[in-house]
């Protein structure tokens, strides 16, 4: 692809992505007010009961430092929110814009990427209300706040890997939009959001790495809010991470691109 062709598709996925982010809450009077409600809402759930109710006042993490609940709270859901919103709207990317599969000079293979994208402008939001309450509570952003950027990054990469899975799936086997609902209920559960990775024995934290790519993202939220640890402290997990990225990105690519050419017809 030329540079020209490159910054052509750049574009239009920006504009498609700012539009499909406008046009989910076209119609209402608060707009795209709604995609901050739900989020801000169950964050302050978890803080009335864990917090206020149970009085889980502060949660020891690694090294023995001891934080506020809520500020451990909302680093582990702030990337838990993008990715179960990018992963859901990922899902139906064909499937929404089958107007579009059905063009024969359109190119498709952006779809997926349009969802993520338009997931992503949510998670800039959040990521302001992340660093305002760690402000509150004596957390100031510093030279390693910059990280947020990089597993930002690091949960986009990973939306698109499995985003190219999804939405070639979901074209033929629609039921998978419920498999993924479950799948992302059971997976808060999972993942490390409201608990601490430290309070289970050492073989199942590992397990829980091995097993769960979003975990090193959730970890690394509060790893650079909290305790000022840079991701390069640990490199075999960080390429780790990245060598089951790449795979699923390969797989989900192999499938799209054999999938691809049936779409018009089924959708």
């Amino acid at each position: 692809m030329s540079q020209k062709e490159s910054k052509r598709s750049f574009s239009l996925i920006w504009k498609l992505a700012r539009n499909d982010f406008k046009t989910r809450y076209a119609g209402s009077y608060l707009g795209a007010l709604w995609a901050m409600v739900q989020p801000v809402v169950t964050v302050l759930m978890y803080y009335i009961v864990f917090d206020k109710i149970f009085q889980t006042r502060a949660a020891a993490i690694a090294g023995g430092i001891e934080i506020p609940y809520v500020l451990f709270l909302t680093a582990g859901l702030v990337p838990w929110f993008y990715f179960s919103e990018g992963l859901s709207n990922g899902a139906n990317a064909l499937v929404q814009y089958s107007y579009l599969v059905k063009k024969v000079v359109f190119k498709i293979d952006i779809l997926p990427v349009i969802k993520v994208v338009a997931a992503s402008f949510i998670h800039i939001f959040f990521l302001f209300v992340l660093l305002v309450i760690a402000a509150i509570y004596g957390y100031y952003p510093n030279l390693y706040t910059i990280q947020l950027l990089y597993y930002s990054f690091c949960m986009f990469a990973l939306l698109i890997a499995c985003s190219y899975f999804t939405s070639a799936i979901v074209v033929f086997f629609r039921d998978l939009n419920q498999i993924i609902s479950i799948f992302l209920q059971i997976g808060m559960w999972a993942t490390p959001i409201l608990w601490n990775i430290a309070s289970i024995p050492p073989k199942w934290q590992i397990a829980m790495k091995i097993i769960n790519p979003v975990a090193y993202i959730v970890l690394g939220y509060r790893a650079t809010i909290c305790e000022n640890k840079g991701f390069w402290t640990e490199p075999l997990y960080t390429a780790y991470f990245w060598a089951v990225v790449a795979l699923l990105l390969l797989i989900g690519r192999v499938v799209f691109k054999k999938l691809k050419v049936h779409f018009a017809d089924v959708l």
